[in-house]
């Protein structure tokens, strides 16, 4: 099943969505209401439908998680992407949070923020958590399903912080309407059992710049919300992003300018087409 968060240029709404046949069905309430249900399986049975069916061509795709949610960010997660920035693996996972507001739709503009020269590309499998009773043994049960991510990055920012001090990941990485996450949530029993192996890549301009499998992430989906949940807890509609593979800008030089068509693509779940708009004034 296919949830998307949706407008018609009124409030926004979810909706099992079916791009074959472009039909949006539009269904009450958010997350928290039937997140936890259709996260235990439970499928349409967990859903109250709203109104007629809508033409999902006809609507304007928002980024799939309430403006309640958490979003973290969990980083140097693939080994050939560290080799770029010549820095050695980590003995744990790293996470940290991302704000809602740098968050935009499948196919909206990308931001570019005025204070960066050097706007970088991530394609990234997202997590989103369905049950806020995660279960440490049985991680993977508290996922309602998955999504694409775009983790555009500010690479001169991320460099700027003090030494001794570390990277500025926030300002790197919560530049205002700069994500793009979507198309929609495909639920968890949509794909087989354990954390996905998916094929996702980045392509610029029609280019392929990034090309990888998150088979190859350093820790899994579980492992990944094992560490993080007793660190900050998750909730219901929070998002997980797992990392990149190699190939991004920070690796060969080229980053992205304005008008760039920047597409990430995500085996089973669907892809993400922004331009990047102008330098933010």
């Amino acid at each position: 099943m296919k949830l998307a968060r949706c407008t018609d240029g009124g409030a926004p709404f979810w909706a099992v969505v079916d791009p074959e046949t472009d039909t949006a069905r539009p269904i009450k309430g958010w997350v928290a209401d039937w997140g936890p249900a259709v996260t235990r399986g439970d499928g349409e049975a967990a859903l109250t439908f709203d109104g007629p069916d809508r033409l999902l061509s006809a609507l304007r795709l928002l980024a799939p998680c309430d403006n309640t949610s958490k979003v973290v960010i969990a980083g140097a997660n693939y080994s050939k992407h560290l080799v770029e920035f010549g820095v050695a693996a980590p003995v744990q996972p790293i996470a940290f949070l991302k704000a809602y507001g740098a968050l935009i739709g499948a196919n909206d503009p990308i931001r570019y923020p005025p204070l960066t020269e050097q706007l970088d590309y991530e394609c990234e499998l997202v997590v989103v958590i369905g049950d806020d009773a995660v279960d440490l043994n049985d991680p993977l049960a508290s996922v309602l399903g998955y999504t694409a991510g775009n983790d555009v990055s500010a690479r001169d920012l991320q460099r700027s912080g003090p030494p001794g001090i570390g990277m500025d990941l926030y300002a790197a990485k919560s530049q205002d309407r700069a994500t793009p996450v979507g198309p929609w949530i495909v639920t968890r029993d949509e794909f087989p059992a354990g954390s996905p192996a998916l094929k996702l890549s980045t392509t610029i301009n029609g280019e392929v710049r990034q090309d990888g499998t998150t088979a190859d992430m350093t820790w899994d989906v579980a492992e990944l919300i094992r560490f993080v949940q007793p660190r900050v807890s998750f909730g219901i509609g929070d998002l997980l992003f797992t990392g990149t593979p190699e190939g991004v800008g920070q690796g060969s030089g080229r980053y992205l300018n304005p008008g760039d068509v920047v597409e990430v693509t995500l085996e089973g779940i669907g892809t993400l087409r922004n331009l990047i708009g102008p330098k933010a004034g």
